[in-house]
Formats: C-alpha cells, sequence, structure tokens
C-alpha cells in the first residue's frame, strides 16, 4: 500500500500544479496566500526542502519552473499583477490572524 499511497499523492499533486498553471493561473499568489496560507512559490520551497531531505539539491529557480511549468520570469510577466491596496490589507490581516 505504501507505493500506491505515494502514487496516489503524486497523481493528486501534479493535478493540483496541472490545475493552477492550465485552468487557473489567473489565481494570484498574494490571493492564495490570503484564503490558504500558501502560494506558488510555497509549493517550490516544499519541493526544494523535499529533494534537499533525499540529499537530491534542486536550485529556486529549478523548483520554480517545475511548479510554474515554465520560467517563473515568463510566468510573472505573463500572469501576475501589481497587489491592490486590498490584497495587502487582506494579506497582511491574514498573516497576523494566523501568526
Amino acid at each position: 500500500m505504501p507505493a500506491t499511497q505515494t502514487e496516489l499523492e503524486a497523481a493528486a499533486f501534479r493535478r493540483l500544479l496541472a490545475h493552477l498553471n492550465e485552468k487557473r493561473p489567473d489565481v494570484q499568489n498574494i490571493d492564495l496566500m490570503i484564503l490558504a496560507g500558501f502560494c506558488r512559490n510555497c509549493l517550490a520551497d516544499w519541493y526544494r526542502e523535499a529533494a534537499s531531505e533525499r540529499g537530491v539539491e534542486i536550485s529556486k529557480d529549478h523548483a520554480r519552473e517545475r511548479i510554474y511549468g515554465e520560467p517563473f520570469t515568463q510566468w510573472k510577466a505573463k500572469y501576475q499583477k501589481e497587489a491592490t491596496p486590498a490584497q495587502l490589507a487582506a494579506f497582511e490581516a491574514a498573516q497576523k490572524k494566523h501568526a
């Protein structure tokens, strides 16, 4: 069962990435942070940390490319918008609430 569980978790992770990258690239990282407490950059950091725990070193850029499906700078230029004052206020409030 452990191999099956790992395969299922990996499939769910790949589906999450596909959903974020293909169906909802419009969802801003700041909105994810406000609502869920994590964003695509967090996923990239977790990916890198998991690799490091297994003795595999992955650069920040490589991890982000894996999560975003393309180099982060390209994704950012295509999809990332400047955070609004309302988003920044909501982010700050969420950070205080969950600190």
